[in-house]
């Protein structure tokens, strides 16, 4: 694992007092290799901050994510276990063709439409590269690890969101 102390924004000591925090993830089929790792990273955060994974949910790939994450978001929004965020986890990796533009495009661009519609925060966990060796370095290599990233960005997103909801509260 990436060591938590490098940077303050990986620094979780202000997501302590972060009570019972509910994040759903939502993850590809397809390389599926690098996604546990990405998985792995979250929910060792998870565990260190006491938050719940809610619910996982398994697309085919990152196109389907938008898809996966609004209807997962639709049918737990009026349940006990409601995620308070939504972590997107997918890997593409560029080939020859244009369709890693068209692949990354659209999953940036519906992530980017959910974000903007759904009362919670989507947070986007799709790695975009050239190579597998770039997976590595992103998942407990040089780069630090991408999936611990976005649990503490949905815990941090969380925290934003309950302390706006606290405040709008107040006279």
């Amino acid at each position: 694992m990436a060591d938590l102390k490098d940077s303050s924004l990986l620094d979780l000591s202000a997501l302590k007092d972060l009570d019972r925090a509910r994040v759903a993830i939502v993850k590809t089929e397809w390389n599926q290799r690098w996604i546990d790792k990405q998985t792995e990273g979250a929910l060792h955060i998870a565990k260190t901050c006491q938050a719940t994974v809610s619910q996982t949910l398994i697309v085919p790939g990152c196109v389907e994510l938008p898809f996966g994450i609004r209807r997962l978001y639709e049918v737990t929004k009026n349940t006990v276990n409601h995620p308070e965020a939504i972590i997107a986890f997918g890997l593409v990796i560029r080939g020859g063709t244009p369709h890693f533009d068209y692949v990354c495009q659209t999953a940036t661009e519906g992530i980017l439409q959910l974000n903007l519609t759904l009362p919670i925060p989507v947070i986007f966990g799709i790695l975009t590269l050239d190579n597998e060796q770039q997976a590595a370095e992103r998942l407990g290599g040089s780069h630090g690890h991408k999936g611990e990233e976005a649990m503490i960005t949905a815990l941090k997103m969380i925290q934003i969101n309950r302390i706006l909801a606290q405040n709008a509260k107040q006279p």
